[in-house]
């Protein structure tokens, strides 16, 4: 019986995902795309033995995506480039020394069946092979500016997993120079003069490299996402002072709010909703007023974290609306102002960002000038999976 390994290449950092983490354990629809990776290899490759997953040393993320998976995880550091990651990967397998070695991208979280069939019939004739697809869109040198036209005709794409020989690759890589570097495993072949076959790759096995590309691979799942709406509210009382923050701007208006942080009572109203369309508590539950390190914070760091709980949970925040409700400061001439550095905090549109102001016909406290009162409403797309 053919005896098959895999490597998992999930080392790489993800910089132009721009992540709170690498892209290989951004959401996919419940999942992470390291964890649908590996099942989709699992369905792909049937008859493994066993999966390698070469990750940077010291990965906080790894422990959870394989617990419980039933197959044999070996967990390897990888090196500084892809290449040395999957020599530390290659080495590995000496004990079990299997017949064949595929070796895919963590960030490709689709292999497709009809693929993998196709690369295991063509390693019985080669010493490796990739899936290859056409060039479509046409294709210039560039230079900083546009150069000659390329021959489109002649340049394929190449995708993972790559199947080689083990024992035909391992010692090539074993001779490599420490710090040798290859644009993916297949160039390491042809390097060697390895007979090299090609099988027609899939669209599907796209990898993940920018945030619009998880979006796509949500709806590839074929998940639709459901609008979210959560409302805050929020009240500090007035003391003295000079200015105070409304909104993410100072306002001198002759006193202060009160409160732990800066007392921003809009920001506050605000953090909350988002809050709520996550079903994620309040603001309180992720600073506690009585922790004295958020004494004094300015309350964009709230709004910043609740942000960043949408994007974790792959949601996207649709739009924002806020009401102030006080009798001053007047917020007309501010509210543009607010609007701009809220969308700035947000990394929204400002023309999804409403904030106007209401008074309560002197009556109240805050007619009375005692205080100032905030409702905020947030409406979060967030993937159907759960």
């Amino acid at each position: 019986m053919t005896t098959i390994a895999q490597i998992l290449v999930a080392a790489g950092a993800g910089a132009r995902f721009k992540g709170d983490k690498p892209k290989q354990y951004a959401n996919l629809a419940g999942k992470s795309v390291l964890r649908r990776s590996l099942d989709n290899l699992k369905e792909a490759f049937p008859t493994t033995r066993a999966f390698v997953i070469v990750h940077a040393d010291g990965d906080p993320y790894l422990a959870e995506q394989i617990s419980g998976f039933d197959g044999t995880i070996i967990t390897v550091p990888g090196g500084k480039t892809r290449t040395q990651s999957v020599r530390a990967g290659m080495a590995t397998l000496e004990d079990l020394a299997p017949d064949l070695v595929f070796i895919h991208d963590a960030a490709r979280p689709f292999v497709a069946a009809k693929v993998a069939e196709e690369l295991l019939s063509t390693l019985q004739n080669v010493q490796a092979v990739a899936p290859i697809l056409p060039v479509i869109d046409a294709v210039k040198q560039f230079d900083e500016t546009l150069g000659d036209d390329l021959q489109r005709g002649k340049m394929r794409r190449i995708q993972t997993p790559q199947g080689f020989r083990y024992n035909d690759i391992w010692p090539i890589f074993q001779s490599l120079e420490a710090d040798a570097q290859f644009a993916d495993d297949i160039a390491v072949a042809k390097f060697a003069g390895l007979s090299i076959g090609t099988v027609d790759g899939d669209e599907k096995t796209f990898k993940i490299t920018y945030p619009e590309d998880l979006e796509k691979a949500i709806r590839m799942l074929g998940k639709k996402n459901y609008i979210a709406t959560g409302t805050g509210f929020d009240v500090h009382r007035t003391e003295p002072g000079d200015s105070l923050w409304l909104c993410g701007i100072e306002i001198a208006a002759g006193f202060s709010l009160k409160g732990h942080s800066d007392a921003d009572v809009g920001l506050h109203a605000l953090t909350d909703a988002i809050y709520g369309a996550l079903a994620e508590g309040d603001i309180g539950d992720h600073f506690p007023p009585a922790d004295p390190k958020w004494k004094g914070v300015e309350s964009h760091v709230f709004l910043s974290h609740a942000k960043s709980l949408v994007k974790k949970r792959g949601g996207t925040l649709q739009h924002i609306d806020i009401t102030l409700i006080c009798e001053q400061p007047k917020i007309k001439p501010h509210r543009e102002n607010m609007r701009r550095r809220v969308s700035e905090i947000l990394g929204l549109s400002e023309n999804r960002v409403s904030i106007k102001a209401t008074t309560t016909e002197m009556l109240g406290f805050t007619g009375r000038g005692e205080g100032i009162a905030a409702q905020a409403t947030a409406t979060v797309s967030m993937p159907a999976y759960d």
